[in-house]
């Protein structure tokens, strides 16, 4: 075993309880707004712990894809000063776009495909970034999530590598470390837009690369749980001719949690198990070339829609009479 692997997760937490007294010396703390599930000030930036683990990373393997650090450290970045002071979305989105660019040119996108679909992936990337973010609103959801996409996708390496498996075992160590201060009744820290656009930055990143080495899009089911409650959220939310720009309580999770009483770790442990069985499956049940994938991707999504839409004719009621 490495000097690198023995020092990983002490390090980790070293990292995060430092960041923890700067949280406090300069009182970097979460208050609850509108669309918020919590009710008392918590750390918030917990999920700056993402971004200092492929820093360190990088730094211990000679600053080892030099554009997506680089995007990241950007990405991350503008989302720390937003936790800090509000940034406009103009100044926010510009620095995305620029990120995900940088990630493109780690990726060889640029020069590999035609340019339109450089210009639908960056669209794409974007969405789910936000995406990502709004649904970090309960303890648990974000790291628990993650732990289920990063695990699919370790797995996948074990099996067709695609990227470097330290790397990815890295930002798993991360999200565990971050769990233990997160994902229980009482969160120590929150992540933050720091910490969940960190986080889906570094997961796309991965997921891009898988995509690009097979040549095969249906891996986006590996965010299918998230992607499903996000876009049926939006649609609801245009059929109550709402303004989707607007701060709200609408996701499933958020019903679950605030009108149903679910305690967090609950429904966060929930969305976990449920990606991770749909990811199990497709990379058991679908051979890699054939319809099967399409069709997993298809029947799981279908699925999942139609228990959203059960699931808030029942109870979306509940949410209107407060």
């Amino acid at each position: 075993m490495s000097l690198y692997s023995l020092l990983l997760v002490p390090a980790l937490f070293a990292m995060e309880l430092i960041y923890f007294k700067i949280a406090d010396r300069f009182n970097i703390v979460d208050k609850p707004n509108a669309r918020s599930s919590h009710t008392t000030l918590t750390r918030r930036g917990g999920g700056i712990i993402f971004l200092l683990a492929a820093v360190w990373w990088s730094a211990a393997h000679g600053f080892a894809f030099p554009w997506f650090l680089g995007g990241l450290v950007l990405i991350a970045g503008i989302s720390f000063v937003d936790d800090l002071v509000s940034v406009s979305n103009k100044i926010r989105l510009l620095c995305h776009f620029a990120a995900f660019a940088m990630m493109f040119h780690e990726w060889t996108l640029f020069s590999t495909f035609p340019w339109w679909i450089s210009v639908v992936a960056l669209i794409f990337c974007v969405g789910i970034i936000n995406a990502y973010n709004f649904m970090d609103g309960i303890n648990g959801i974000t790291g628990g999530y993650s732990l289920a996409v990063l695990g699919a996708l370790a797995w996948v390496n074990f099996q067709t590598p695609f990227t470097e498996n330290s790397l990815l075992w890295t930002m798993i160590a991360a999200v565990l470390v971050f769990c233990f201060f997160n994902f229980r009744k009482r969160a120590l820290c929150f992540a933050g837009d720091v910490g969940s656009v960190a986080i889906a930055f570094v997961i796309l990143f991965f997921l891009g690369k898988l995509m690009i080495e097979t040549g095969d899009v249906t891996w986006i089911v590996l965010l299918l749980v998230y992607g499903v409650d996000s876009v049926l959220t939006i649609v609801h939310r245009l059929m109550l001719h709402e303004n989707i720009g607007e701060a709200h309580r609408k996701h499933l999770y958020q019903i679950l949690s605030n009108e149903l009483r679910v305690p967090h770790t609950r429904v966060s442990l929930g969305y976990f198990s449920v990606q991770a069985l749909i990811s199990a499956g497709f990379i058991l049940v679908a051979p890699a070339g054939t319809l099967a994938r399409w069709a997993f991707l298809i029947v799981a999504g279908t699925l999942l829609s139609v228990f959203y839409a059960l699931f808030m004719k029942k109870y979306f009621h509940l949410h209107l009479s407060k």
